[in-house]
């Protein structure tokens, strides 16, 4: 193919990235798609018609032999008369036994789902419930938190060490559930039997801890708000236990934090980042959602996990991303890492929480986007546009961030670093930090544990803002190319436009023409405006992710 030759900005950073400029664009290679994939990512008629209001977990989790046997009460309301429930619970796991009211129910398998037959008439408007008894061994995870499942690890004393972790492969992974992320329990009791020698820590607050005639102990933990299927979890170890109290916007807000005996001035040190924490996210986004409940940080046996008011912590207690800066611009070295990340999910993933897994950017790109706003926080404006300018060297732009829909598909992993740069453009756009802050607390309050598509999250902002942002969530979440900012200068007359991108594109921009701002507003066609010199200097701002070329090549 021919290609120009190309000058490009400096804050065009991978080779990846470069190879799809001035390129044709062409669709990545399709995933074949099962009737498992739709049956587990699709809204079907067998979930459709009940609404989830409350669960009961109650189980038992022996580490000797890595199994999960239990119950799940699942209280649901009746929105249109059915006779066929869908519940999802994946192998090896099994079903033994579903019940209504005394009545035991009748109910097939097909692959990852049960199919329970509902003996007497669901009337509209009321509420059931259905006790559903299960067990087995549950699928062992090889690559936590990538790969979902359980995890058996071992404290240098011998000790069990077990945690649950799901997003993804989904909850039924470990507990018989609606695994849908369109709708959620209103709340949840978590009811956790373990050794005597040993605790569990799960989401929401403690509310006793029973001692069983087997040496055994129960603990039992309550959710008082909305909480999403994969933010469910169990920890389990030998934990020392910390607290304190953060006075946040609404209150006094408890703050829980349980690792192994063998961390805990570790982490009586690092974890003070925690309140630093709060104070940076709740300016931004609003007071954190889930003041009921409170906030815990849980040692676990992996890098670490968004659970919700439960999040999980294995980042060695150290700053950056095990140790490493993932922006190389030094700003990264100055937190932790998953501290900031996994918490920052608090607003984006378990209060706002997307409906479809293709739309997992508006949990993974506005955290990503927190990184670089907590940064800014503590170090000042500059510093944070160098962290998140800097995480560009890790946007491939293999595949569109936005996945399939109906068939529980993630898009790209750039839904990260592409997209939080996204809103890093989209706020030098808005060019109005005061109004910019007000629209992610707004989005915080609006939004307020609300399941959502991430269309209204794309129409909140265009609202918000007053500026049309379809096209540029079109080209960053629905393409692959970087747009290319196209210029040339003729006599005292520079020509640009925007080229290697959507059809329609048309986001304003700002440059400097010889040192001095401009703003100007390329479209797919050249414009033309005139230049106080023949031979000015024209740079984009690097705020915007975007690449620059100079036809003239001067």
């Amino acid at each position: 193919m021919n290609r120009l030759p190309i000058i490009f900005s400096a804050f065009i950073l991978s080779t990846s990235s470069l190879l799809h400029v001035n390129a044709q664009y062409l669709a990545p290679a399709q995933k074949i798609f099962t009737r498992q994939d739709t049956l587990r990512g699709s809204i079907t008629p067998e979930r459709a018609w009940w609404d989830l209001t409350y669960y009961h977990l109650d189980i038992s989790v022996n580490p000797a032999d890595s199994t999960i046997n239990g119950t799940n009460t699942v209280t649901y309301r009746v929105l249109k008369p059915y006779g066929i429930m869908q519940i999802d619970l994946q192998e090896p796991l099994n079903l033994i036994k579903a019940v209504q009211n005394n009545n035991i129910l009748n109910f097939r398998r097909e692959g990852n789902v049960y199919w329970i037959e509902l003996a007497e008439k669901q009337e509209e408007g009321k509420i059931y419930s259905v006790v559903l008894t299960y067990g087995g061994r549950p699928k062992v995870s090889l690559r936590p938190p990538w790969s979902g499942g359980i995890t058996w690890k071992r404290d240098k004393n011998g000790l069990p060490f077990v945690a649950s972790a799901c997003q993804g492969d989904g909850a039924s992974l470990w507990w018989p559930c609606k695994d849908h992320m369109y709708d959620e329990p209103d709340s949840m009791l978590i009811s956790v039997n373990v050794p005597g020698n040993l605790m569990d820590v799960s989401n929401g607050r403690l509310r006793s801890v029973v001692k069983q005639k087997n040496n055994t102990k129960t603990y039992n933990w309550f959710v008082d708000n909305p909480i999403n299927n994969y933010g469910v979890n169990i920890n389990i170890a030998d934990f020392a236990h910390f607290s304190e109290v953060y006075n946040g916007e609404k209150g006094p807000l408890d703050c829980n934090y349980y690792v192994l005996k063998e961390d805990l001035e570790k982490a009586k040190l690092q974890f003070k980042q925690v309140p630093m924490m709060l104070t940076s996210f709740e300016y931004w986004f609003g007071p954190y959602p889930f003041y009921e409940d409170g906030y815990k940080l849980v040692e676990a046996p992996y890098l670490g996990m968004e659970h919700q008011s439960s999040v999980t912590y294995g980042n060695g207690f150290k700053n950056g991303y095990r140790g490493t800066d993932l922006s190389n611009s030094g700003w990264g070295l100055k937190f932790d890492f998953i501290i900031i990340h996994e918490s920052a999910h608090e607003w984006f993933a378990n209060s706002i929480t997307y409906e479809d897994a293709a739309d997992m950017w508006v949990h993974e790109s506005f955290a990503n986007y927190a990184e670089s706003l907590y940064v800014e926080y503590y170090f000042g404006k500059e510093a944070g546009s160098e962290y998140v300018l800097g995480t560009r060297a890790n946007i491939k732009n293999d595949i569109p961030i936005i996945g399939k829909y109906n068939v529980n598909n993630e898009g790209s992993g750039d839904m990260y670093y592409k997209g939080g740069n996204m809103l890093h453009t989209i706020r030098q756009i808005v060019n109005d930090d005061t109004k910019w802050r007000d629209i992610l607390r707004g989005l915080n309050k609006d939004f307020y544990h609300q399941v959502v598509k991430g269309s209204q999250i794309e129409n909140y902002l265009s609202e918000k803002t007053g500026l049309n942002l379809k096209p540029v969530f079109d080209q960053y979440l629905r393409d692959i190319r970087i747009p290319v900012f196209e210029y040339y200068i003729k006599e005292d007359n520079l020509s640009f436009r925007w080229n290697n991108c959507v059809p329609g594109f048309n986001m304003p921009l700002k440059i400097w023409v010889s040192g001095k701002e401009t703003y100007i507003n390329p479209k797919t066609e050249y414009s033309t405006m005139k230049l106080d010199a023949e031979n000015a200097v024209i740079k984009a701002d690097p705020g915007y992710y975007v690449a620059t070329l100079n036809i003239t090549g001067k």
